[in-house]
Formats: C-alpha cells, structure tokens, sequence
C-alpha cells in the first residue's frame, strides 16, 4: 500500500527536520512525536478514521480546533499542555508549507489558531529553611543516601531542568579551580555553571565511591539507578518526593507542591534576591529570552508587597479631626 502524504511528512519532520535541520535533542523530538502519538489516536479512536487512508488535508484549522477540546474535556489537559500541543503543530505546518505550496492556504488557517490564555501562576519556589530541611534529608551513612546527597545538591546548585541533570556525564564536570560543570539545555544549547565548595566535595567524593574518576570514565552517566543505567527523570522525582515527604512527616503545616523544578526556580530567586542582575540569571539558567527571567522579579516584588502589607502603619486617619465637630467649615480648616 502506499503511503499517504500525511506519514511521509511527519516521518521527515521527525527524522530529517528536527534532527538534521534544526539539531534538536532526542527528548525534544520524543516530545514532538508523542504528540503526534495523540494526533493519531484521536483521529482513530474519536473519528474512527484509519490511519492507512489518512491525509493531510484531513488536518486543517477545525479539526485542530477539536482535537485542543478533546483535549481539554476528555483527557482533562491543563492550558499549558494544550498550548504545547498547539506549538507543536504549529511548527509541522510551518514545515508543510515550504513543502506543499498547495496546503498554503490550510497551513495559514492553522497558524492562526491562538494559544489559549491562563492566568498567570506563581513561581513555586522554597524558603531557604525548606530547602536545607530537605537538602538534609539523604542518609549519608548508605550508599544510595550519599548519591541522593550529590544529586539534590547539584539540582539547587546549578538550577538545572530535571533533563539537564539526568544527561550530565563524568565529562562535564570539571573539578579543578575554577570548578563548573557543562551543562545542555533545550536545543542543544550548552552553558557553563559554577560550582560552590560544598558541591564540589560532595562530587570528589561521588566519583571516588563510584570509580567514575578515571581516565576511561568521560561518557559514565553521573548519575545511575541500581542497575547501573543512567538515572531518569521519573526517577529524580521519585528520590526527591521521598525526601519531601520525610519533611512534611517533621512539618505537617509544610503542604507546598515541590518537583524538581522547585529547585530551579529556588535557586533563581536566590540569584535574584542575593543581587545579581536578570540578564547573568537568564544565562545562568540557559533562558533564551531575559522575559522568561522577569518571572522572578516579579515574584520577588509580590513577596516584598505582601511583607509591607503585615506592616502595621499609624493610623493618620483619627488624627484628623470632622469638619461635622467644628461650628464651621473654616474652623475644621485651621484645625488642621
């Protein structure tokens, strides 16, 4: 059977776009694929369309439109989920149109639809008493304790996605003064971050207990489960939720929802707060665009709003006397 021009696009947009043309990661284009995933069994399952027979003129401006609801009501999708699966499509149709002329039309319909609005959330982020509570939390006296250790404190240390620390490998740590670690974010895109005495410790001494030290040892992940294979992210969160729950065991009134994102937004208030200008923080956390860095500033100004506000000013009010309790307007004037 041959395939229909739907397959054979999104197989070159994934294969050769993604990867060949605009070089982005791995988990990038699994995250690009998954929503095609959906695409399709939507398609199937909802319209009982087989997928053999599907064509791309099918997928114009309408049926993205509801399959963004089918996403909202069936699969109970946040704003921010369904926007992502939006920006996704945007960017294949913005592929299609280079390569098929004759969908010009449909394609201009479908980059048109919007990004649905949400309100705007708050920067999730920990008190420093909470974060050292947890930070704390690994039993230093056992083996996975002690990994637990390095990896929570490399998490605040460099403000790193979740993804970013599940890819680090020996080789991008560099020990040495001035101690760093590389690090690649989204796109590929790589930065370097300091790294504080502390950390640096607790590394030498996660590589010496783990013979990650030697010469051969460049492409190890830095961070594996039991197996020996590189730790995931389902499995970072697993490590940190633990320790979160040992807190909130010691702390009932502690109920804030931490991930390991937490972390990074902790460590970008920290930055804020301790000086440091947005633009070195954007760069710091591998932001593309300062605006992104502003959520922070913005945080920092609603957390110093509320302080005043528990401020309790003098009254001036009672101090100023009613015009009603002189015998005339122009005697309630030199009363003030």
């Amino acid at each position: 059977m041959k395939p229909t021009d739907l397959s054979v696009h999104i197989t070159n947009f994934l294969t050769h776009y993604l990867a060949g043309q605009r070089n982005l990661s791995p988990n990038t284009i699994k995250a690009y694929r998954d929503v095609f995933t959906l695409l399709l069994r939507y398609c199937r399952d909802v319209h009982g369309i087989k997928l053999e027979k599907l064509h791309l003129s099918k997928i114009n401006a309408s049926f993205i439109e509801a399959f963004l609801d089918f996403l909202e009501k069936e699969r109970h999708s946040s704003i921010r989920t369904q926007n992502h699966r939006l920006a996704t499509l945007h960017a294949f149709f913005r592929y299609i149109q280079s390569e098929e002329p004759d969908h010009l039309l449909q394609c201009q319909k479908i980059l048109a639809i919007q990004l649905r609005r949400h309100p705007r959330t708050q920067v999730e982020y920990l008190s420093k008493e909470y974060l050292t509570d947890i930070l704390s939390q690994p039993d230093l006296h056992t083996a996975s304790g002690r990994r637990d250790a390095v990896l929570l404190s490399l998490l605040y240390d460099t403000g790193a996605r979740v993804q970013e620390l599940v890819d680090l490998s020996v080789g991008d740590l560099r020990l040495e003064s001035p101690a760093q670690i590389r690090i690649f974010g989204k796109g590929r895109k790589m930065r370097v971050v300091p790294l504080m005495d502390a950390t640096i410790q607790l590394l030498h001494n996660h590589l010496s207990e783990n013979n990650l030290d030697g010469p051969n040892c460049f492409d190890i992940p830095l961070f594996q489960n039991r197996q020996g294979n590189r730790l995931t992210r389902s499995g970072v969160r697993y490590i940190l939720q633990k320790y979160v729950q040992e807190v909130r065991n010691k702390h009932p009134e502690f109920t804030q929802t931490v991930s390991p994102h937490s972390f990074r937004h902790t460590k970008g208030m920290h930055l804020l707060q301790s000086g440091m200008s947005l633009e070195i923080i954007r760069d710091f956390l591998g932001h593309v665009d300062v605006k992104t860095t502003q959520i922070y500033a913005r945080a920092n100004l609603e957390m110093k709003r509320k302080a005043l506000e528990k401020i309790r000013e003098p009254s001036l009010v009672k101090a100023i006397p009613s015009w009603k309790q002189n015998k005339g307007l122009l005697d309630w004037l030199h009363s003030l």
